[in-house]
């Protein structure tokens, strides 16, 4: 994974300075395209939901406390949201796994992706920790034009993002 630009002491793990691969996506970028599979192990592009607001949520791994929480809290918060909004929660968990945590926790309305077989996501997002090769947690939503309209890189990987903030951005392009 060399060649990418590292961000030392980015974010913190547990901590802990860590350094990030790829460079950082910012508000008014373009958003990168990425290759993502879903849980059947189909690609999942950034023009796959081509035309619709897209919230993005990217966990280090659904099987933690954090990532478990963050996951259900936006399951819940989006609910009544129209269907122009397509909600995804990236991380390298394999889609098995991820399949068979949607089902004990009753997730139907975020779509889990796994970025475990390239990494595209992380590093054309800025998001691959270095050195345990897992992505930070960070929230961008992505308007219908591609255009990304709200970053929340959350500078300690274990803490919860800001709820509120991402679904106001969401609700802004409504």
């Amino acid at each position: 994974m060399s060649g990418y630009p590292e961000r030392e002491a980015a974010v913190l793990f547990k901590g802990n300075p860590a350094t990030l691969l790829g460079s950082e996506v910012k508000v008014g970028d373009m958003a990168p395209d990425f290759r993502v599979v879903d849980n059947g192990l189909q690609p999942v592009t950034l023009a796959t939901a081509a035309g619709k607001i897209r919230l993005v949520a990217v966990v280090p791994s659904l099987d933690t406390p954090v990532c478990d929480a963050m996951t259900r809290q936006f399951n819940q918060d989006v609910a009544n949201l129209p269907d122009s909004v397509v909600v995804y929660t990236i991380s390298v968990d394999l889609p098995f796994a991820q399949k068979r945590w949607c089902g004990n926790a009753g997730i139907d309305k975020v779509q889990t992706l796994s970025d475990y077989q390239d990494r595209s996501f992380g590093l054309n997002y800025g998001l691959l920790l270095k050195d345990l090769k897992l992505l930070a947690r960070a929230v961008y939503v992505i308007d219908e034009n591609d255009k990304v309209v709200y970053v929340e890189l959350v500078p300690e990987v274990t803490a919860e993002p800001n709820y509120a903030a991402a679904l106001d951005a969401v609700k802004k392009l409504l």
